[in-house]
């Protein structure tokens, strides 16, 4: 585990989303949890009081991240496996992360609506899309505006909560960026 990934996930992880708005007994799904490098400092601090779901499609990666989970005695992931459709009850979590996954599926739409899907009314979506033309490495957003994935949000039943322009980590390695806070509006 290289020194950056070992600092996140044993302190600032937790300082991140502190400040972005995780309590402990919150019930969290980490969408395209990839690594966990969210979930594992999520899973800290909701505590056992909540629970956190880490989704991906890849099962190679959901493995790894049982793995860190052991190692950090942590009891409160579940491992779901699946592309875009997420195996959990309508209105059941009270914040879904969802960093560093949008670019990798042409319509986005289908996730901000199974993200509205599984938020309670008044859930919190705290959105990282990298990638956009507002970011660097540009890749597949490169040419949607930050401005753009905002409405595209909206449209899919959100309010934006704030924009914040932060340090946080990326591929391995720390990283500035924004992430938006939406609020999930009543059913569509």
């Amino acid at each position: 585990m290289n020194a950056d990934i070992k600092k996140w996930l044993e302190k600032d992880g937790e300082q991140f989303l502190r400040k972005i708005g995780l309590k402990e007994g919150q019930i969290v799904l980490d969408f395209g949890c990839g690594e966990g490098y969210y979930t594992i400092p999520t899973a800290k601090i909701v505590a056992s009081k909540g629970k956190v779901y880490a989704f991906d499609k890849d099962k190679n990666v959901l493995s790894e991240l049982e793995k860190t989970a052991e190692r950090f005695s942590l009891k409160n992931i579940e491992l779901v496996n699946g592309d875009t459709k997420v195996s959990l009850e309508d209105h059941s979590v009270d914040i879904v992360l969802c960093y560093d996954v949008i670019h990798y599926i042409k319509n986005r739409a289908l996730i901000y609506d199974e993200v509205h899907r599984v938020l309670k009314i008044g859930g919190f979506f705290s959105l990282y899309p990298k990638h956009c033309k507002d970011d660097y490495p540009l890749m597949e957003l490169a040419s949607v505006k930050l401005g753009t994935v905002m409405k595209e949000v909206e449209k899919s039943g959100f309010a934006l909560k704030n924009k914040l322009f932060t340090e946080c980590f990326h591929n391995g390695h720390y990283n500035e960026g924004f992430i938006l806070n939406f609020i999930r509006l009543d059913a569509q």
